[in-house]
């Protein structure tokens, strides 16, 4: 579609070099400075998806940062602005090669991971006689490593993290202690907006003067599921599926067409009509997470326009 961003190409003053990720593209400028750019690509699986999905990047970019504000008391990150719908610049971190994931309930991947008769899940013991969607005694931190474009995310337990090196025991206490914090923080905010938190990434960093700061995207619904709670109690009594805030159904919708990003399987054709359905449903996440309407951005000049706005602020004028 014409008016998504897919990829980007631009040359910022005092520009070092890009990293572009799955659905990020982050320009390194001088001064130890990021300019992140929310593009409109679709990840499902660690799949990238062939068609970039309209407004999706403006819905992620400004759900992240108005949850930064929200939590900037509690846990330090890296946001300095974000001059346009899209962007968000910061401070360059060094990324901990590792995202830690949080679970309130026994959901998506750790439910998958039950069904299959496993009780354990990156080192942390699942009680027995859990049902799908039911809330953990205590939130628990399942560990991935973080995948390059295109590849998996990989489960890891703490006790690996440590013996690998990956983190260190004293930088890895903080990761823990943030986690929960800002999980803790999410499901507050959420509850206010009549939803549940049910499980959430956090990705971390360290700034040039070593100080452990949030990074990336928080609590939106592509590193978050949220379920309504209305009718939580009853759905799960009755064993019915939850009502739920997350790009959970763009993975289902390709499990039911045969893909799940194993080898030799295809990504499913996504047709005009299909991915402007997706665009309203992340509409609709942002509104009910943010509790405020959605304001789409002008979008005929897409590229031009996040250019000229990341240019006046670097610029000042």
């Amino acid at each position: 579609m014409s008016n998504t961003i897919f990829d980007t190409n631009f040359n910022f003053p005092g520009q070092k070099n890009v990293y572009k990720g799955k659905v990020r593209e982050v320009y390194t400028i001088e001064n130890d400075i990021l300019i992140m750019i929310a593009t409109d690509r679709l990840s499902a699986f660690d799949v990238v998806m062939p068609k970039g999905i309209p407004y999706k990047g403006q819905i992620l970019n400004q759900i992240a940062t108005k949850m930064m504000e929200a939590t900037a008391d509690i846990v330090p990150n890296w946001l300095i602005a974000t001059p346009d719908p899209n962007v968000a610049i910061g401070h360059a971190c060094d990324p901990f090669k590792v995202e830690m994931v949080i679970r309130g309930y026994l959901s998506g991947h750790a439910a998958r991971e039950y069904k299959a008769g496993k009780r354990m899940l990156c080192g942390v013991p699942m009680p027995e006689g859990m049902k799908e969607n039911d809330k953990f005694p205590e939130p628990i931190i399942t560990p991935a490593t973080k995948a390059e474009m295109g590849d998996h995310d990989e489960d890891i337990s703490k006790e690996e993290i440590l013996k690998k090196g990956i983190v260190s025991e004293s930088d890895y206490a903080v990761l823990e202690k943030y986690t929960k914090s800002l999980f803790q923080r999410g499901t507050e905010i959420a509850a206010k907006r009549g939803l549940i938190l049910v499980d959430t990434k956090y990705e971390f960093g360290k700034t040039k003067d070593g100080k452990i700061v949030l990074i990336d995207e928080i609590h939106t619904p592509d590193s978050s599921r949220y379920f309504y709670a209305d009718g939580y109690e009853e759905r799960q009594n009755r064993g019915e599926a939850q009502k739920q805030l997350s790009k959970e159904f763009v993975r289902q919708w390709l499990i039911s067409n045969g893909f799940q990003g194993l080898e030799g399987q295809t990504v499913p054709e996504m047709s005009d009509e299909y991915i402007a359905t997706v665009s309203q449903r992340y509409i609709e996440l942002y509104e009910n997470i943010i509790g405020e309407d959605f304001v789409k951005s002008e979008t005929d000049h897409i590229l031009e326009r996040i250019e000229n706005n990341v240019l006046a602020y670097l610029t000042g004028s």
